[in-house]
């Protein structure tokens, strides 16, 4: 197959055809972009803040219509889009802030001298991304590296073809210069050629722990370093001192946010048995009401999923947890209606085994597990393969923020609430979520060469 059609998830229409790229054509346009990279390799930091400070100005400029194609593209709701531009925009506003002075040279103190450590760009950067935002999972490591002064290659999923290349767009409207942010819309044995381009000097990929596994192993065969974030299965854990209101309200957003297809979405919900009962009617109550309707309309609370296939998998995963002993209290079937859609759905007496309890179940599926008292649901929540975020509720912040800093095997943690991602913190997991960190200045240093300059005094040199 030479071309790529996206299809809209709520309608199952198709929207627009392209055509993969040949291998000379992607040879081409990595050289493109290293060439594009050495042209701005030694500009300021400073003119490279202005530019990326325009790009977010040229994507509130463009969110409107940014926004209507990301829903056409993977069904999320329109409010959901409009807000993942605006989340572009404010990381493209604090990288600009606070990249050069994060880039800047340090001086230290050596015998005879002085130290002087520089952050030097270090080439083409090979991004890897899923559909599930297309704006944001672009924008956030392309905006660090291109801060940083490297060229950025995005090989973006094929259901959201048509939004890397509105990206690329709006960067070049902004005055980032031709081809140093470039889209390939190839397939996955292009990519494997991708990473082993002797011009490619390092590859991030935003995925399933699987596809980290074959990214990680092609990259580590030509020695590329790799930043990469992995999906997880998120633990909220309610303790005894919760306040429930708080809680339900909170599992809820964070259960069905993105139509539940994010990679730090509530996932499990691990209730102590002090609350248990109370927090299941409460939660529950909520959860059947949602309706699912068209993701185009400001009103619904719950769109589609990407793609029938992702719609299938889900449906698989519960259906096995059902059969080994989940009960499924809201939802739990396909609905008969066009598109990709599936309820919202809550899972009770979820066990190690089920896929409920064991893997990431990526749509608007919460389970729920019974532990016997705080101590208990600590366990749980870290019994599992994953690490990316996660939550606590408890009205003793102190003793809930001690046990998110020491006790959470996490790479993020909210405390009485849910957050996905803030521009001044880090981003990023530990187990099989995978290694690396964006946001928060980190990302702007992933790739880059930290170099050491010594600077001998002339008489010690002498």
């Amino acid at each position: 197959m030479n071309q790529i059609t996206t299809v809209n998830p709520a309608t199952e229409e198709p929207i627009e055809t392209y055509d993969l790229m040949t291998d000379d054509a992607v040879k081409n346009a990595v050289q493109a972009c290293h060439n594009a990279f050495l042209q701005g390799q030694q500009k300021p930091a400073e003119d490279r803040a202005k530019v990326i400070r325009a790009i977010g100005e040229e994507l509130r400029a463009n969110k409107d219509e940014f926004a209507q194609l990301m829903t056409r593209e993977v069904g999320k709701l329109i409010g959901d889009s409009q807000q993942e531009v605006e989340l572009c925009a404010a990381i493209c506003d604090y990288t600009a802030e606070n990249g050069p002075g994060e880039l800047a040279d340090e001086e230290r103190d050596i015998p005879g001298g002085t130290g002087v450590v520089t952050y030097e760009p270090i080439g083409v950067i090979y991004g890897i991304q899923p559909w599930n935002f297309p704006c944001y999972q672009a924008v956030r490591y392309a905006i660090a590296n291109l801060m940083a002064g490297n060229g950025v290659l995005l090989k973006h999923a094929e259901n959201c073809t048509g939004s890397g290349l509105f990206l690329k767009r709006v960067f070049e409207a902004a005055g980032l210069p031709k081809d140093l942010f470039t889209v390939l819309i190839i397939d996955h044995d292009q990519s494997d050629k991708v990473i082993e381009n002797d011009l490619v000097r390092g590859v991030t990929l935003t995925g399933s722990d699987g596809a980290g596994r074959i990214v990680a192993a092609k990259a580590g065969e030509n020695l590329k370093k790799t930043v990469l974030e992995l999906g997880s299965n998120d633990a909220y854990i309610v303790l005894d001192d919760a306040d429930l209101d708080v809680a339900v309200d909170a599992c809820v957003n964070g259960r069905l946010y993105n139509n539940g297809q994010t990679c730090v979405n509530a996932k499990r919900f691990i209730v102590t048995a002090k609350n248990y009962d109370a927090f299941v009617e409460r939660y529950a109550e909520k959860m059947s009401a949602i309706e699912l309707g068209d993701p185009t309309d400001e009103n619904t609370k719950l769109g589609p999923m990407a793609r029938d296939d992702l719609r299938d998998k889900l449906a698989s995963q519960v259906d096995e947890s059902v059969e080994k002993g989940a009960r499924a209290i809201v939802g739990g079937s396909v609905p008969d209606r066009t598109g990709a859609y599936y309820p919202a759905t809550v899972l009770v007496d979820v066990k190690p085994g089920q896929p409920a309890y064991d893997d990431e179940l990526f749509g608007p599926v919460a389970s729920v597990i019974k532990a016997e008292d705080d101590e208990d649901a600590m366990r749980i929540a870290n019994d599992s393969r994953y690490g990316l975020g996660g939550g606590i509720f408890s009205t003793d912040e102190a003793r809930a923020r001690k046990l998110a800093s020491e006790r959470f095997d996490t790479g993020m943690v909210s405390v009485n609430g849910f957050n996905i991602a803030i521009p001044n913190m880090p981003f990023g997991g530990v187990k099989d979520s995978g290694y690396g960190r964006e946001h928060g200045g980190f990302g702007m240093k992933e790739f880059v060469n930290a170099k050491s300059v010594y600077v001998m005094d002339a008489q010690d040199a002498a």
